[in-house]
């Protein structure tokens, strides 16, 4: 099942949530899709939907950033690599953003970084949790610092909520790397991970070639990382809606619903 080619996807895989039912691969899938099958089925409101990126820099590598910009945009119909909504999950309130991988690599740029500050923002606003889905390369290299700076942005927002007592849900996607990785990714006060998904700042053939050392087996895998303690817990997609709502609950001391 791992050679999908677009357009064969099976009806009874959209409906395991693009997870195999066979081998429990889990696939990717879209940011508007992870939120829609997340989220209650009535009342979400999309955030900040018309915020659009700009080429500040006037970068250009093989490429124009602006047309990399415009191909993203008419490739995946979004404006930019992250939505965020406010809904509710077994009827409780919160606020959830995810990255969209096929929007250049899901990177971070000034307008990823400044729709997850506001979503925070909207969070504490309305006193209920904030869940992100990443699925990310990092940091845009095409805006430079502009993006490197949203590490820091993003990571003083989640300090906001904290201080409000209120929690922060990290869902970590295959991939998850780079600047995410080492801010908003690993900053949740439960970090979740989905079977055998990679996660980690430099990637391993970045890392064996600097070290000169071969790696151990499932280096950077999430498996991996449960069992050396950098992440909680991993979570099949199909738990994760149920899952999350106990642990919601938990955080803020309510009772358990199903959903």
């Amino acid at each position: 099942m791992r050679g999908l080619r677009r357009g064969a996807v099976s009806p009874e895989l959209e409906r395991n949530l693009m997870v195999c039912p066979k081998c429990s691969h889990h696939h990717p899938l879209s940011a508007r899709m992870r939120l829609s099958v997340f989220l209650d089925a009535e009342g979400s409101r999309e955030l900040d939907a018309g915020v659009t990126p700009i080429d500040a820099l006037g970068f250009r590598d093989s490429k124009k950033y602006r047309d990399r910009i415009s191909i993203a945009q008419q490739s995946t119909g979004e404006k930019d690599a992250l939505i965020s909504m406010h809904g509710s999950l077994c009827g409780q309130p919160l606020v959830a953003v995810a990255f969209e991988f096929a929007f250049m690599g899901g990177s971070m740029g000034s307008v990823v970084g400044e729709k997850f500050a506001r979503a925070a923002e909207h969070a504490l606003e309305q006193h209920c949790p904030l869940v992100c889905f990443s699925a990310t390369g990092g940091a845009r290299m095409q805006e430079g610092l502009l993006s490197l700076m949203q590490m820091a942005k993003t990571s003083a927002a989640l300090a906001r909520l904290r201080e409000a007592g209120l929690p922060y849900v990290s869902v970590l996607t295959h991939p998850t790397t780079g600047g995410v990785s080492a801010s908003l990714g690993m900053l949740g006060d439960i970090n979740i991970g989905e079977p055998k998904a990679l996660i980690g700042f430099a990637g391993p053939r970045v890392i064996q070639q600097t070290v000169r050392e071969t790696l151990p087996e499932g280096f950077q895998r999430s498996e991996f990382l449960l069992e050396h303690g950098a992440i909680d817990m991993i979570l099949d997609r199909r738990q994760q809606r149920q899952r999350i709502a106990d642990l919601l609950a938990l955080l803020q001391r309510q009772p358990a619903r199903a959903a």
